[in-house]
């Protein structure tokens, strides 16, 4: 039989593994009868919504205590589905979880499907779907921004903001049909045309704002695909270590060490980089390492930002040259490395070499330079700074991203309709599309097809 909306769902809410609690969540009509079912302690049918009660969980079949546990009752509406849900909080652990879910499951509910609890609240009109996807960002937010970016988004701040231009766009959409079916004056055309006009273009400007935040928010949710590249022994390696805090590389002075791509996320003045710490470029006759190289060559072309070391201790090289050349259409900062060492490179020719790109000087070992660094990078993808960019609606979602650049088509044929001279209940539709596809945003339109889609991406128990 097809899982229903109406059923009574379960899943563990907690990652699985040894911690000091796991937490089993019911979610349906049935929620507070199924865990009386298998609950010792007070009855749970005439607790006080929003309590936590102590006691057993047993198995009644065989009378055996399966664990000692608190219980939340939470009745709706006043929840997170906007159901009844129980939250079985037990000691961490496999066994004991499973035992309990499975009892659960044995005695009314069915598994939960991926992010169904969450689509249960879209559902049932306590959040929208942008709001929806916002608990996920802020589930995987990698940086103290990006999660604040998340919890204003699940607050509701870009869905007000569509909301307000869904509006904008009814209102004169009922105008015009007004002025097309009652005709007040003999100019009504043009009235409505240059009525249409202005909204379209006060519309599409507020929609361009929003599109002007997306790179940003694109940063924010996913990360910066960075690459360190530079040739042997040049200090990769080493700052990947200073960045992570921690020796996840191996450092020594042997060029070539360096074998694979090694990937980590780290945050840098609340820039999210998904650091590639690569094999040196190089032509190299060793097998192994010719392969990392490959490798790194594949991270460079990929990677959103680079990050090309320099030796301060050695003249240039001809590799040096050819990886600068190799980057210079690439957001990049070039890192003047070893500073703690006499100078022996030409300062006056890499300069040169590296144009208009940021050139920063660092000693990796003795930590100088760090700071610059990490400013440099925020500066270069948060124009204002990222504490002013953050306090701002941003668009950070993919799917958003795409629906706004959609609408916003609409609105340049709404435009070009009028400058063509077409009628106005032609231009009108395009006006229409515009409204409907911001409303696919915040799910006020949708497909069953596209929630199937969006809430298998959640986790389970989520």
């Amino acid at each position: 039989m097809a899982n229903s909306e109406a059923d009574t769902i379960a899943a563990i809410s907690t990652p699985v593994g040894e911690g000091g609690i796991s937490i089993v969540r019911i979610s349906g009509d049935d929620a507070v009868k199924v865990a009386e079912k298998i609950y010792r302690g007070k009855n749970l049918d005439k607790v006080a919504s929003h309590t936590i009660n102590y006691g057993h969980i047993i198995d009644p079949e065989t009378k055996e205590e399966v664990d000692e546990v608190m219980v939340s009752v939470m009745r709706a509406p006043h929840t997170y589905t906007k159901e009844d849900v129980i939250e079985i909080n037990c000691h961490g652990g496999l066994l004991a979880t499973n035992r309990i879910l499975q009892l659960v499951l044995s005695y009314g509910a069915r598994m939960a499907e991926p992010g169904e609890f969450t689509k249960r609240a879209f559902l049932n009109g306590r959040i929208d779907l942008s709001q929806s996807e916002a608990v996920m960002d802020l589930i995987r937010a990698k940086t103290d921004k990006s999660m604040k970016v998340a919890l204003n988004q699940l607050d509701g701040d870009l869905s007000r903001l569509i909301r307000h231009l869904r509006k904008d766009i009814l209102d004169v959409l009922a105008q015009v049909e007004v002025n097309i079916d009652y005709p007040e004056y003999d100019d009504v055309e043009e009235m409505t045309t240059k009525m249409l006009k202005e909204k379209a273009v006060e519309i599409q400007q507020r929609i361009q704002a929003l599109l002007k935040t997306a790179k940003q928010g694109k940063v924010l949710r996913e990360g910066l695909a960075t690459a360190i590249i530079g040739r042997p022994n040049v200090g990769k390696s080493s700052l990947l270590n200073s960045l992570l805090h921690e020796d996840k590389a191996i450092v020594t002075n042997v060029a070539g060490t360096t074998r694979d791509v090694i990937e980590e996320y780290v945050n840098v003045n609340g820039v999210p980089l998904k650091l590639i710490d690569t094999a040196g470029i190089r032509d190299t006759a060793d097998t192994v390492e010719k392969i990392g190289v490959e490798r790194s060559r594949k991270a460079l072309d990929a990677a959103d930002l680079v990050l090309l070391l320099i030796d301060n201790s050695e003249p240039l090289t001809e590799e040096d040259r050819k990886l600068l050349a190799a980057t210079k259409d690439k957001q990049r900062i070039v890192i003047l490395n070893k500073t703690d060492l006499p100078s022996k490179l030409d300062l006056t020719e890499l300069k040169q070499l590296v144009g208009d790109d940021a050139l920063i000087e660092t000693s990796i070992v003795k930590h100088s330079g760090m700071d610059q660094l990490g400013e440099q990078i925020s500066h270069m993808f948060f124009d204002q700074g990222i504490e002013n960019s953050q306090n701002s609606v941003m668009v950070t979602n993919a799917r958003h991203i795409g629906l706004l650049h959609q609408a916003n088509d609409a609105l340049s044929d709404v435009l070009k309709g009028i400058a063509d001279g077409m009628p106005v209940d032609l231009v009108q539709i395009d006006m229409t599309r515009c409204w409907d596809l911001l409303g696919e945003i915040t799910g006020d339109s949708y497909q069953d097809e596209l929630l199937d889609q969006l809430f298998s991406q959640f986790c389970l128990g989520k």
